[in-house]
């Protein structure tokens, strides 16, 4: 389990927090869900059991092949090897335990993404950061969140629920689709946020633009900086 710490992977061994995730996701026989991570498989036979069809994409070679072998049985599992956020299969429903270094990766793909409702298991510091009401604390992907989901706190989980324990403990968020946003205009937020420091006035002239707004990031709401960085990307 050694390579698994370092390679950023713990799996969660709580049955009774995989059963939880599961019956937070309201998953019926016309769903499809899509799985970000077979992992060991603690969440994949529960999701099947409640699906019409699971799609669960795991991107480590080894996990996918004991993965295939362990569910080969399981008649509405498609398990595929590789990356997830390259799936073009039409889902309802997303569920995750995501592994910490493509949280901001998966919410900015589902940002973009058409699906009615999820839930997704992050670093509790990744979780303060999405749910956060102070402008100072909040982040690029704190604004991609909010505008495209409604996010709902569920569970806390310790780290010792995982093998190997990771240094943080985690959260469970259930998410719901509001809307969606282009890639170019995720692109712009990040980088609207690189220059954080600026006024408005300031950031608009990396662009090459013009505005006569003076104001800072930390005085306007999410949506207004939505609605610059479409002003950015407009001719």
């Amino acid at each position: 389990m050694i390579k698994r710490k370092i390679l950023g992977q713990h799996f969660l061994h709580s049955s009774g927090i995989a059963q939880s995730i599961v019956l937070q996701a309201k998953i019926t026989k016309n769903d499809t869900v899509f799985e970000l991570g077979t992992g060991l498989g603690i969440l994949t036979p529960l999701l099947c059991q409640h699906a019409k069809k699971v799609i669960s994409i795991e991107a480590d070679r080894e996990l996918y092949e004991k993965a295939k072998s362990k569910f080969s049985s399981t008649s509405n599992l498609f398990l595929e090897c590789g990356d997830g956020f390259q799936n073009t299969e039409n889902f309802s429903i997303f569920v995750s335990n995501l592994p910490y270094s493509k949280s901001k990766e998966a919410i900015e793909w589902l940002a973009q993404t058409h699906f009615s409702h999820g839930v997704i298991m992050v670093q509790k510091e990744f979780a303060e950061k999405l749910v956060t009401k102070s402008a100072k604390d909040r982040r690029a992907v704190s604004i991609i969140a909010n505008h495209t989901l409604d996010i709902e706190k569920i569970l806390d989980v310790k780290k010792s629920n995982f093998s190997p324990p990771p240094n943080v403990d985690s959260v469970v968020l259930k998410i719901t689709k509001k809307t969606s946003i282009d890639k170019n205009t995720i692109n712009i937020l990040n980088k609207i946020f690189s220059y954080r420091r600026k006024t408005i006035h300031n950031i608009f002239k990396q662009f090459g633009k013009e505005t006569v707004i003076e104001k800072r990031l930390d005085d306007l709401t999410g949506d207004e900086i939505i609605n610059l960085a479409k002003e950015i990307l407009s001719n």
